[in-house]
């Protein structure tokens, strides 16, 4: 009996910390923002971005492989600076934001080296159809306590997704050669996280 109590004391004492280690962060709105760019007319680039857009972070400081990531967008919020332009991504052509009101990332795998993480690998979800995506993480910030109390950090992340993979199809032939609207789609994510 006491050996078993002794067992079960020693498995909470390693266990415990280990839980106490993984924080919930929740992403900032008003500092956080998933931009995007994409070819138009085979020249230029369109970008833009999503306004809305929430989330939360777990990290496990003591070995942030475990770390996870969930993060849902607003469809409707999109905008590229052209209001023609956004109800026509918001439609049925293109995100049907009425059908499909959020995109939404899942995390799967955190890979890490020398004790940064450089890639999370998800689930990228459009349109109700899901891929595996990887983000390449290009900064993850230190801690920093606000004016007001709070512990922030920061993260940097970008990857590239094909539009069509995900039933964006929409499209129009230029008589020179050539569509109107490129299908590979540049995606940067600048995210702000408060502690709790």
């Amino acid at each position: 009996m006491y050996f078993k109590k002794s067992l079960l004391i020693t498995t909470l004492l390693v266990i415990l910390p280990q839980i106490a280690l993984a924080t919930t962060w929740k992403i900032d709105p008003a500092h956080t923002a998933v931009e995007f760019k994409i070819r138009h007319l085979m020249v230029s680039w369109v970008k833009g971005v999503f306004t809305e857009v929430d989330g939360t972070v777990d990290i496990d400081s003591a070995d942030l492989a475990k770390s996870a990531v969930k993060v849902r967008i607003g469809t409707a919020s999109i905008d590229t600076n052209n209001q023609k332009r956004d109800d026509h991504l918001r439609s049925p052509d293109f995100f049907d934001a009425a059908t499909f009101p959020a995109i939404s990332f899942v995390s799967k795998k955190v890979l890490v080296d020398n004790g940064q993480p450089v890639k999370i690998v998800g689930d990228l979800t459009i349109r109700d159809v899901t891929r595996e995506v990887e983000l390449a993480v290009e900064e993850f910030s230190q801690t920093v306590t606000d004016p007001w109390g709070n512990t922030r950090r920061g993260a940097s992340a970008s990857t590239k997704i094909n539009r069509s993979d995900y039933g964006l199809t929409w499209n129009k032939a230029l008589e020179t050669g050539g569509v109107v609207v490129g299908d590979e789609v540049h995606i940067s994510l600048e995210v702000e996280l408060i502690k709790g």
